[in-house]
């Protein structure tokens, strides 16, 4: 550490007076694979599930997102989206948790692709998985601060009926969220009480709700409704693509299962806790999504009415029919705006250790600059703030279309899946068991679940580019495909222009390890990497 600025320094650098042998064992991994311990392990099992079920948390994403699968398909896409989903993130996550047991990492899903593909297109399919997976955190973000930058305004806008909510009282609102969260993030020795605290928020928040909107409505939905009643508001003529479209909701709720393999450095044991932590975020998060949305639908009286609610808040309209009065209403949208809090401050942290890994490597320009450690913060605070600056300026698009939310979320979907497939498609290629296995490893199971990963990760790059809506038009189009064109093009540019040439690649990095290792350990650097 540097005692005039406050920064460690990078990678398999000895200048420190690093001694490996006086290393704890995950350490020494790490080592092994090539990169110095520059975070604290803080992190405890439960921390960890913190902050990846507070990214993930299920039953938040159906209150954000609720407005589209109401309007493609009702009840019958939520209720049944969540156990298709359901079934297959346990696939996503079981791949997930399978490599992170391996090549505990926090480069996770690009570290991955590093060490399974051929050498000769290792380094591409690294650096390729590696942007994907930070754009996908990036979407993640903005689509959290946007869900709950509308839930502010549409509590203001309940308590100020004269009000006409735009676009610039949702943006405002999603860049003072979006700031809230950076600020939370500046020091890491709270970061993993954060965690606990943002889970147990988000659970008693949920049980509050589930309790409290069916005790006091008025009137209950029969089950008929609640289980066959299907809408399609969306203006295509086909129910099946309305229902595909709405399944963004749903899917939704299940994204970003890779977050907690990204505090593998900060956790001991990572190879049994992150694993622990992938699965269960999948568990607690089907069981409170699925009665979450039972029990609400049960409560709900208009349908229409929730998507043509002044508030532009369904959910908010929702609490409104059920309990009839504005206060309690608010009441337990702040709640929901609290585990949304929650929420974005966990995108907050994954976004920062995907940059600052990355950046370790020369994934990003100005990678040196980018990849330190602030030693009195205990966080990557550059590769923070520039990732919190990038979330608000894709922020700037709300401004443009209305629908830019769903855009959003269709990006933080598909572009996460996509750098969980080249890792998995890596494996296949390299074969399941010719790599050393982790303490989490499924077999058949695994196998199975490699596949259906790959398969829904097509399904959900070709179907969820179609329109929200018919007839399309400007402020109702689907611009993702514009999001993949523009990120393909900078990918590109960056690669030809210094990726190529800087990034630090499976050659590099294993030459480094076996000669880093040999001179200070011996015989105690491991296999990995190798």
């Amino acid at each position: 550490m540097d005692g005039t600025d406050g920064v460690i320094s990078n990678p398999m650098a000895s200048d420190d007076g690093t001694d490996l042998k006086s290393l704890d064992p995950d350490a020494m991994k790490l080592a092994g694979m090539g990169y110095k311990q520059d975070l604290r392990r803080n992190y405890t099992v439960l921390s960890v599930l913190g902050v990846g079920f507070s990214l993930t948390n299920s039953w938040w994403g159906i209150s954000a997102a609720l407005i589209t699968g109401i309007n493609s398909g009702g009840t019958v896409l939520i209720i049944y989206g969540i156990i298709l989903l359901a079934l297959v993130s346990t696939c996503v996550g079981i791949s997930l948790s399978e490599l992170a047991s391996a090549y505990p990492n926090a480069g996770g899903q690009y570290f991955w692709a590093s060490e399974l593909a051929p050498r000769r297109y290792a380094s591409f399919a690294s650096y390729l998985t590696g942007w994907l997976s930070w754009a996908g955190s990036i979407f993640t973000a903005a689509s959290v601060a946007l869900g709950t930058g509308a839930a502010c305004v549409g509590c203001w806008q309940l308590a100020h009926p004269d009000l006409t909510i735009q676009p610039w009282h949702v943006f405002v609102s999603y860049q003072v969220v979006n700031i809230f969260a950076f600020f939370f993030n500046c020091y890491g020795k709270t970061l993993p009480l954060l965690g606990q605290l943002t889970l147990w928020t988000s659970l008693l928040s949920f049980f509050i709700i589930l309790i409290v909107v069916p005790a006091k409505a008025q009137t209950h939905q029969s089950a008929d409704f609640v289980f066959a009643h299907f809408v399609n508001s969306t203006g295509w003529s086909q129910n099946g693509i309305a229902f595909i479209v709405g399944l963004i909701n749903t899917n939704w709720s299940f994204a970003c299962l890779d977050c907690a393999t990204h505090l593998s450095e900060e956790i001991h044991r990572p190879e049994k806790m992150i694993p622990i932590a992938i699965m269960g975020t999948v568990g607690i998060g089907f069981v409170t999504a699925w009665t979450y949305s039972v029990s609400l639908f049960f409560s709900m009286t208009d349908v229409e009415g929730l998507s043509k609610s002044s508030t532009e808040v369904p959910i908010l309209a929702l609490f409104y029919q059920a309990l009839r009065g504005k206060a309690g209403a608010i009441a337990l949208e702040a709640l929901v705006i609290a585990t949304g809090l929650g929420c974005l401050m966990a995108a907050h942290t994954w976004q920062s250790r995907l940059c600052w890994s990355f950046a370790r490597d020369g994934g990003i320009p100005a990678s040196s600059f980018f990849s330190k450690v602030n030693g009195r913060l205990h966080v990557p605070f550059r590769a923070h703030l520039l990732s919190s600056v990038l979330v608000s300026i894709v922020g700037c698009l709300y401004l443009g279309s209305y629908t830019a939310f769903n855009s959003m979320v269709t990006a933080c979907i598909v572009l996460l899946y996509l750098s969980y497939s080249i890792p998995v498609v890596c494996l296949l290629i390299r074969g399941r068991q010719q790599i050393p296995h982790g303490p989490f490893w499924m077999g058949p199971v695994g196998l199975l679940s490699n596949i259906v990963l790959l398969l829904w990760t097509s399904f959900t790059l070709i179907m969820y580019s179609f329109p929200f809506a018919m007839p399309v038009a400007g402020g109702n189009m689907n611009y993702v495909s514009a999001v993949y064109g523009i990120l393909a093009i900078i990918i590109a540019t960056d690669w030809f222009s210094r990726g190529r040439r800087q990034y630090r690649g499976q050659d590099q990095r294993h030459d480094e390890t076996a000669a880093f290792v040999s001179e200070t350990a011996g015989e105690k650097g491991g296999n990995y990497g190798q």
